[in-house]
């Protein structure tokens, strides 16, 4: 439906629920704004969109999981509620979802039935499980804005309209592999030592469940390589509180950076990196790092997908469906092992020649996504609302 725009600035709700998605969002506002200075923001915000300028009608609260959604449904409604009720009560002129599908849906598909056009970046991973939510989409969505080329197709052919935007991380982060020895350096690391990033996650359900493994590997890498260093870059306060309790009980003498945010300064520093999956695969791709990466959900929830046969993909890492192979050894649930997640660390470490090789496969991977992701977003996103 062909929105009326209204008189004076242009007025766009946004939704995210994730860190990944306050990023991509505040990239987005920043190209809106480029485009039409005098345009306003409201929505779900975390700080990065609030920094460029949303104004913030709730804070974002990431959960993943079916069983952990479940905890915190009754928060998440209310939440919801709100948003639903100022935007119908106060119609903008779009309402844009970052992410988030199970949280942004069911509020995008109430404001396209009341007339409001919706878009939404980062199509749900419907190509991979779950690929029944395709027909949410139809219902909720006006344009599907892609950050990845592959699933184009796939929404079209089932009759949701999308285009392919690009990433906007990989127009962040430049092509040339950035030197570790350099931000070694900056961090205080010794860079005639390797380093090792551990990336629990950006929940707390993720650094509850992979941050004692995570550093149970570190300590059996440190027994092994001795003279090896570990950074670990925290998303906020909360997380690093639980990762340092978590520390202190099973290896206080570990020589661990912690960093405050800076997961970039942590993966360029790395010459390996140990991940959560997630966003995260991506970023560490992009940095041309080797990477190993470890997930885990509660048992309910592992068994549900595995008893429908939820997962539709070979793997799991963003990496690795990028690059169609396991670049990126993936150890998931019971496999979550900190010896054999050590020997694939290691592995990497004493192999040069499988690390170069990987650099250049990320490479390509990288000037493949490489698209001025958040200007094209905002030009089909303003071409929406018939402003060029």
């Amino acid at each position: 439906m062909q929105n009326t725009i209204s008189q004076g600035p242009i007025r766009i709700g946004i939704l995210a629920n994730e860190v990944s998605g306050d990023q991509l969002a505040a990239a987005l506002i920043e190209a809106l704004r480029s485009k039409q200075p005098d345009i306003r923001f409201e929505g779900m915000t975390g700080p990065l969109m609030e920094a460029a300028g949303c104004r913030s009608l709730a804070r974002m609260d990431p959960v993943m999981g079916i069983v952990e959604v479940i905890r915190h449904l009754p928060g998440l409604l209310k939440t919801r509620r709100k948003l639903a009720d100022h935007f119908l009560n106060s119609p903008p002129d779009l309402v844009l979802g970052v992410d988030a599908p199970d949280f942004n849906l069911a509020l995008e598909k109430r404001f396209k039935a009341a007339g409001i056009p919706t878009a939404h970046f980062v199509s749900p991973t419907v190509w991979a499980w779950r690929q029944g939510r395709v027909k949410k989409l139809q219902q909720a969505v006006d344009l599907m804005l892609c950050i990845f080329d592959f699933e184009v197709d796939f929404l079209r052919q089932h009759k949701v309209p999308a285009v392919y935007v690009g990433h906007p991380m990989a127009d962040q982060i430049p092509l040339e592999s950035v030197d570790a020895r350099r931000v070694k350096t900056q961090l205080g690391l010794d860079p005639d030592r390797p380093v090792i990033a551990l990336l629990p996650g950006s929940r707390m359900s993720e650094v509850s469940r992979l941050g004692l493994i995570f550093l149970q590997t570190a300590l059996w890498l440190g027994q092994q390589k001795p003279g090896l260093q570990f950074v670990a870059p925290m998303v906020n306060e909360k997380i690093k509180m639980a990762f340092q309790a978590q520390l202190h009980t099973v290896a206080p003498n570990l020589s661990l950076l912690l960093l405050d945010g800076q997961s970039r300064q942590a993966i360029s520093a790395a010459d390996v990196v140990l991940t959560a999956s997630g966003t995260a695969t991506l970023e560490t791709l992009l940095f041309k790092r080797p990477m190993v990466v470890a997930y885990r959900l509660s048992t309910v929830t592992m068994w549900l997908i595995r008893t429908f046969n939820m997962l539709k993909t070979r793997y799991v890492a963003i990496a690795n469906l990028l690059a169609d192979r396991p670049y990126a050894p993936e150890f998931l649930q019971e496999a979550c092992e900190p010896e054999a997640m050590g020997r694939a660390l290691l592995n990497f470490l004493d192999n040069r020649p499988q690390r170069e090789e990987i650099e250049q496969v990320y490479l390509a991977i990288h000037q493949r996504l490489r698209r001025n992701a958040a200007n094209s977003a905002a030009e089909e996103i303003l071409g929406m609302l018939d402003i060029r």
